[in-house]
């Protein structure tokens, strides 16, 4: 039943190069402090053209087990890289990753900085107000999220404006490396 629900074959096993990539991908997003296996799942999702997987599907193709995938699916879903995709009549767990995850996750984020910014709140009320060192620390923290959440609003509309610009005249593409100065491997 899994298998029919996609519009697109999905394969047994990843080629060579899928795998390298999904792999690849895994460990950068590891270098970031974050687990393995979810970027190891961003990275099969994104270049799928299937448009959804199932959990079973993603363990499969990743030679990863159902529990380490339910795991790392449902924090991703969290931080709002995956979506959960829902087929009327199928109990399966269904995942996919819009078209522009990247501006999706920073969109999402935002949930992120309100609960972080509702934690320092606290900190507030956890120490003495005469202790210097953690009201500035705690003032800081209070500040910065005020200043990131007016800069994340911009930063995500400039987004929005380059995404739409590049797609509409594709000359605008960026070629060449990211940071010129920094050595590629």
């Amino acid at each position: 039943m899994t298998e029919q629900h996609t519009a697109v074959p999905v394969p047994d096993a990843l080629d060579e190069a899928a795998s390298t990539f999904v792999e690849q991908f895994g460990l950068v997003w590891e270098s970031a402090s974050s687990p393995r296996m979810e970027g190891r799942i961003v990275g099969l999702l994104m270049i799928t053209d299937a448009p959804y997987l199932s959990s079973q599907q993603i363990a499969r193709l990743l030679r990863a087990s159902a529990g380490a995938v339910s795991t790392a699916c449902r924090a991703l879903v969290d931080v709002g890289f995956v979506k959960r995709h829902v087929v009327p009549g199928d109990r399966n767990h269904y995942f996919k990753v819009e078209d522009d995850i990247w501006g999706g996750f920073l969109a999402g984020e935002r949930g992120y900085l309100v609960r972080l910014s509702e934690a320092i709140a606290l900190g507030f009320a956890a120490v003495d107000d005469d202790a210097d060192g953690p009201q500035r620390r705690l003032t800081n923290a209070r500040n910065y999220m005020h200043w990131l959440a007016g800069y994340h609003r911009k930063m995500l509309a400039d987004w929005q404006a380059y995404r739409d610009a590049v797609a509409a005249d594709p000359s605008l593409a960026p070629t060449g490396p990211l940071y010129p100065d920094h050595p590629t491997p």
